[in-house]
Order: C-alpha cells, then structure tokens, then sequence
C-alpha cells in the first residue's frame, strides 16, 4: 500500500539515523522526496538509494539552523515538484554535555538553533508552501527529553521541549486550514548521534533505562511518522507521541 502516494515531502537531516529510515520508508510508499543535510556524502547516498526504490527525489545541502537554507529548500521543493505536503523537521545535534552553571555558551546557541529554531524556520517556510498547495501534514522530531529532563543536557532539552510547545502553537493555529502538526518522542534510539558520541559501557546503561530493555531502531521510528503523514492520522494534530520503549512510564 502507498500511503503518501502523489504527495511531495521534505525530510531534513536524511542523510543518517531516523531522517533515513524515514526517507526509505516515505519512498516505498510512493512520496516524492525532498531531502536535506549539511552532510553531502549522506545525502547523496540517501538519494540514490530512494531513487533505486523507484522514488522521485533531490537531495539540497543545507543547514537547518539558517533560516535562509530553510527558504530555499522549500523554494527548491517548489521548483522540482511544484508543491509541499508532507515536512519532517528531524534534524538535530546533541551538544555538549555539562551542567547547567558550566554549559558552553557556544554549544547552548548551536543546539538551540539546529534543534528549536531549525523546526521553526523550517515550519515558517513549509506552511505557506502547503497552504498554496491545499493542506498538509508536518511532523517534528522532538525527544522524550521533550517532557523529562536529564543531566549534563540542558540546551537540549531545553530545546525538544520547546519543539514540543512550538508544534501544539501551530496545530491551533492552522489545523482548521488543513495543515496537521504533530510531534513525536522518540527514546534512545540506536544512530550515528548515539554511536559517535557515547562509549558502548554508556550505551548499555541507556538501554537499561527502556523497560523493553534495548536501545531503539531507526526503523521504529519512521513507522510513526509515515502515520502520522498519512490520511491515516487524519483527526490527530497538536499531538505527542512517544515512540520510547516505555521511557516515559517510569
């Protein structure tokens, strides 16, 4: 079955981890794709492996932490498929960690402006495409950090729990104009974020705090999202939807 077949989206941060596994899976379910990286190599490589599932797709290089790249990936969106209907804002960095009285001021700006003011953008760019277009569905990757806080991470948790805000602030205000907005939680979630960033005695432990007792699979993830997109979700907007391993039940 295509679920978003004949639509047009945008999936930032594709080019590793979740914004992959959901361009692969938005291709086999008949989505035109627009897909954005700073990491060209990525890209290009998540380009030409929705294009060998038969999906019509670009790949743009840009930041989603410059407002002028987030205009002219619509803008490029526009040009090569005439309209936007679907937007995942998942791109995302993790930052330093540290505590709250010693967190570089460097790394504070940067998770605020890839993670917070990246959706932002994004969505200022994205709904105005999707009005011209008739509607829309957007989804935001948030985190489960989005509700719960935890240590050494101030800036992003700061910043997933204002995506979470920003996304229910959007959905009252162009939900009664076809656009739905919907955030998701995703927990620890096995990615190139994770991989490069942690040592693999700190990954165990972060499967053990999931009571399905595993980290998660990129793949998890896009199943919700590719729902949430989908006419399927056609009464859900202003939502968070956890995707956890149970996380948040403790």
């Amino acid at each position: 079955m295509s679920l978003l077949k004949d639509k047009t989206a945008i999936v930032t941060g594709a080019g590793s981890g979740i914004g992959e596994s959901i361009a692969l899976l938005f291709a086999e379910n008949g989505t035109r794709l627009v897909l954005t990286d700073v990491d060209e190599e990525g890209g290009q490589r998540v380009l030409q492996a929705v294009k060998d599932k038969g999906a019509e797709a670009i790949f743009v290089k840009a930041d989603s932490g410059s407002a002028e790249d987030n205009e002219r990936i619509v803008g490029e969106a526009q040009k090569a498929f005439a309209d936007v209907h679907i937007a995942v804002n998942n791109a995302g960095i993790g930052g330093a960690q540290a505590p709250v009285g010693e967190y570089p001021i460097e790394s504070w700006d940067k998770v605020i402006g890839v993670n917070l003011s990246g959706v932002f953008y994004g969505m200022r760019y994205q709904i105005p495409a999707m009005q011209k277009a008739g509607g829309g569905a957007i989804v935001n990757i948030a985190s489960i950090l989005g509700q719960v806080g935890f240590e050494q991470s101030s800036a992003y948790v700061a910043a997933k729990h204002g995506v979470v805000g920003l996304t229910k602030n959007a959905a009252l205000e162009y939900s009664s104009k076809g656009i739905r907005v919907n955030a998701i939680g995703p927990g620890f979630i096995k990615t190139p974020l994770l991989d490069e960033n942690l040592p693999q005695e700190q990954l165990n432990q972060l499967a053990g705090l999931h009571p399905i007792g595993r980290l998660g699979k990129p793949e998890e993830v896009a199943e919700l999202v590719l729902w949430l997109a989908s006419e399927k979700a056609s009464f859900v907007c202003g939502s968070y939807y956890p995707v956890d391993g149970g996380y948040l039940s403790r």
